[in-house]
């Protein structure tokens, strides 16, 4: 309920939003930044009306491995022609476990559920393999009850095993897939496959959404590493065996047997290609690009037997996949001979046109048959049931979907299995993280590792000499593996949730100690006792999907001060080794530079050890491994080399597609050039305000406690009614941030020249963050920070009491989610406002940025007034 001064605050707030419309309808943009922030239906214009269009004659037809089985289809018809309406629903529908629970699967009847990532029994990230197990056979022992009534039809449960069963305590941990499109061995992905449906069966699971055969293209997109290659040929020569790693071989009693899992080829389709690198985008590109480049790794999938394809979030030419019939339906379906069913992606089917996330008739209409309906499931059932009874959704299409679903689980054998803990490796947890599997990927961090810079053959190093281990990332198990690792991002876990692993300084420690050898391990690199040289290790910090989108390609260490560590060293005349832990290639020239050798070692996971398998001598004094890693992404040349891959038209890169040093190469390299070609202290779209400064495409402006606005281009300035003044004060830089004090009720707003869609940011809990330090606050702090999209369309939240909790006159980063702003009534896929601070007089805070991101130092809560 709204005071009157909140009812006052949004008003103004109202009427600021229409100028700023009115403002934006207005201004003269430059061509150039009219180009970069054209809307999809502009690009789709400029291209032609009928670009987008698909003709499935001109795509391949894979050989689905399952012959006609007369005695399995008649199983399948005949449990059909006995379900009802709401059974048949219910098939159709998957809930996240973290919004359903067994005795909803017992009522509704669902067909499957999955453990999405940050989704945990008990909503514990470290929860134990036993919590899952039980869990798994709480769902199953519901979904057998027909005690209610229903049908016994054995739930199926899906999970992110995206680099080993990277969700269980004690699981192994392969590198991703970046790094194991650097081995080139096909057969080890086998392998690794096999091993990860082992583990993931072992916590009762029996479906994983893998393997990804995204064929990135531009290196921005933060769900890079999810992918084996830039090459589609390269991405194609993993994708059948993985599938086949994962669920045996069809026709052999190996397949889906209680050794195996359901796989998940995903994502369906073009998720690699959007416009600009950004996750969940829009993929402009002719139709023999999409089938050529981005379906390359379906093919062989199909032809492998995978049991199911995971639709994807972008869109193809502003149609979103999730409702893309001619791709879904007459390409995958009919032309390419799947016969598996398709599952969707995270409330995938609320971005299709008309549709909300409880209510989307037609992505079933369009060739969806399981709807990943993670926390909206009820709704979505609901829905959708009734969508069935008035026509909407055809009966036809609902018992295609249901026969797909269901000819899967009876191909898996899982109406005759027992609950998951009673099968061959229910509970068998010495399994995970076993010394067998842990060496198969020790081995392909072996294989994965890349020499880019050896200069006068310093490496590989000597055991026996005085080694210093410094960086970051060197004992850093979440660091190393990087995101989807027991967390969605990667990040909020410790030393011992990684029981069965070693860090880099680990493997190195181990086997230097062993030879005779001295190791120290400082983080900082401020050694004890001069080394013979230093291995520094350094990188990317976790991330996953979305909020590892980057706006340029130039690697930023942030606080950990990688590159002048480097200097330092090198300074005192110690020999520098470089392993750089990163999940794509990135601008780093001048690290390389200070570095005498340069290892890129992508996320290799839990077994660390494996570097030092390669960084070091053996006994012999000759190396124990050569290196064999060859990027499978070509590496930039400049920071703002977004289209650089292999066989494009003027195709430069730094290093290409395929280098990589071996021991027997002469390793030396000239210095590299240390300008980026980007202004690197330019602001990303998610950055608004930068070093005091508003980011490109916004305007700072101060809003008196008479509803009076102004436009701020100085660095000082103050209201018509003095109720607020702004100065510039220093900080690390000169003017480096502004300094508001209020003596009325004012507000600082950022107002975009463009809408800003945050729709993603808002879903996954992204906050926007403020750095900011509290001078002085009133006894009772009054403020709140809004944002809004227009008439009637706006959002706040109280931040007074998170303000009050700040350490005074010290720098800090306070997060206020997007959520609670959305909640508050603001439509964040469309904010002309997206940033107003409003105060109270007595308050006093300085402000050098503010942002869309992961880190911070304070969280608010979802307080509204």
């Amino acid at each position: 309920m709204s005071t009157p001064r909140t009812s006052l605050a949004v008003s103004r707030l109202c009427a600021s939003l229409a100028a700023a419309l009115l403002l934006a309808g207005c201004g003269e943009r430059s061509g150039e930044a009219n180009a970069a922030t054209a809307q999809p239906e502009e690009t789709i214009a400029a291209a032609g009306s009928d670009a987008g269009a698909i003709d499935p004659a001109n795509w391949p037809q894979p050989q689905w491995p399952f012959a006609d089985d007369p005695a399995l289809e008649k199983k399948v018809d005949d449990l059909l022609a006995t379900m009802t309406v709401e059974e048949k629903v219910g098939q159709i529908v998957q809930g996240d476990i973290a919004s359903v629970t067994p005795d909803d699967v017992r009522k509704y009847r669902l067909g499957s559920i999955l453990a999405g990532g940050g989704s945990d029994p008990g909503g514990k990230y470290n929860a134990k393999p036993e919590e899952w197990l039980a869990l798994a056979d709480a769902f199953w022992e519901a979904s057998m009850d027909t005690s209610g009534g229903g049908k016994p039809i054995p739930v199926i449960w899906g999970i992110d095993a995206m680099h080993g069963q990277s969700n269980i305590v004690g699981a192994t941990l392969f590198p991703h897939n970046i790094g194991l499109g650097a081995t080139r061995n096909p057969e080890l992905l086998r392998e690794i496959a096999r091993i990860t449906a082992i583990e993931t069966r072992t916590t009762g699971m029996e479906w994983t959404f893998a393997p990804t055969v995204a064929v990135p293209q531009d290196d921005r997109w933060g769900r890079a590493y999810e992918g084996y290659s830039e090459s589609p040929e390269l991405v194609a020569s993993y994708a059948g065996v993985f599938v086949e790693g994962l669920q045996g071989k069809p026709g052999t009693a190996e397949f889906l047997d209680d050794h195996h899992v359901m796989s998940s080829v995903k994502h369906f389709l073009g998720d690699g290609g959007t416009a600009n690198g950004k996750d969940q985008g829009d993929t402009v590109v002719t139709e023999a690009q999409l089938r050529d480049i981005h379906a390359a790794g379906y093919v062989p999938s199909i032809a492998a037997g995978a049991q199911a394809v995971m639709a994807s979030f972008n869109s193809f030419h502003g149609e979103k996949m999730h409702g893309h019939k001619p791709l879904l339906t007459d390409v995958l379906k009919q032309r390419m001979n799947f016969g598996g069913f398709i599952v969707g992606d995270w409330n995938g089917h609320g971005q299709v046109r008309g549709c909300t996330n409880t209510d989307c008739a037609q992505t079933f209409v369009a060739g969806l048959d399981m709807a990943m309906a993670s926390d909206s499931w009820k709704g979505m059932y609901e829905s959708t049931l009734r969508h069935v009874k008035d026509g909407t959704l055809p009966m036809a299409r609902l018992d295609d979907a249901v026969r797909r679903i269901l000819r899967v689980k009876f191909r898996a054998d899982l109406f005759a299995k027992p609950k998951p803990s009673e099968r061959a490796l229910g509970g068998r947890f010495e399994l995970l993280g076993s010394p067998e599997h842990r060496e198969v990927a020790r081995r392909a961090v072996r294989e994965s590792l890349v020499l880019l810079k050896n200069q006068n053959g310093i490496l590989p190093l000597s055991p026996k000499a005085s080694v210093l281990v410094a960086g970051d990332g060197a004992d850093n198990l979440a660091k190393q593996s990087g995101g989807w690792t027991l967390t969605w991002q990667g990040d909020g876990t410790s030393r011992k949730d990684f029981p069965n692993a070693d860090s880099i300084w680990d493997g190195l420690k181990a086997q230097i100690d062993a030879a005779g050898g001295h190791a120290e391990f400082v983080e900082d690199g401020a050694y004890t006792r001069k080394p013979d040289v230093a291995v520094v290790v350094f990188g990317e910090e976790p991330y996953a999907e979305f909020q590892g989108d980057l706006s340029n390609l130039m690697f930023k260490s942030g606080k950990s001060g990688d590159l002048e560590l480097m200097r330092k060293l090198k300074a005192d005349g110690i020999p520098v080794v470089a392993v750089f832990l990163s999940g794509r290639p990135l601008w780093l020239n001048r690290e390389i530079n200070a570095a005498d050798a340069f290892v890129a070692a992508w996320l290799p996971g839990s077994e660390g050890a494996g570097v030092a398998d390669v960084l070091l001598q053996g006994a012999d004094g000759k190396p124990q491994h050569d290196f064999k890693g060859k990027l499978s992404f070509s590496w930039p040349r400049r920071a703002d080399q977004y289209a650089n891959n292999v066989g494009q038209e003027g195709y430069d890169p730094l290093f290409p597609f395929g280098h990589g040093l071996t021991y027997a190469d002469k390793g030396d390299l000239a210095a590299l050039p240390e300008e980026p070609g980007i202004d690197p202290d330019a602001g990303s779209a998610n950055t608004w305000f930068v070093r005091g400064a508003p980011t490109t495409g916004l305007t700072l402006r101060l809003v008196g406690a008479d509803g009076v606005a102004m436009d701020v281009v100085h660095p000082a300035a103050k209201t018509a009614d003095g109720s607020l003044e702004m100065s510039a004060i220093n900080t690390e830089v000169q003017e480096g941030a502004r300094l508001f004090n209020w003596t009325g009720a004012g507000a600082v707003q950022l107002l975009s020249y463009q809408p800003l869609d945050l729709s993603r940011e808002t879903n996954g809990d992204v906050p926007v963050v403020l750095e900011l330090r509290v001078d002085a606050l009133p006894a009772t702090p009054d403020a709140t920070l809004s944002a809004g999209c227009g008439e009637g369309c706006a959002g706040e939240a109280a931040i007074g009491e998170a303000l009050a909790k700040l350490p005074r006159g010290e720098w800090t980063r306070l997060g206020v989610p997007l959520k609670c702003l959305r909640a508050g009534g603001a439509d964040t896929a469309r904010l002309v406002l997206p940033f107003a601070l409003r105060a109270a007089a007595g308050t006093t805070l300085a402000l050098s940025g503010v942002s869309v991101s992961t880190e911070f130092d304070h969280l608010a809560g979802c307080a509204t007034e």
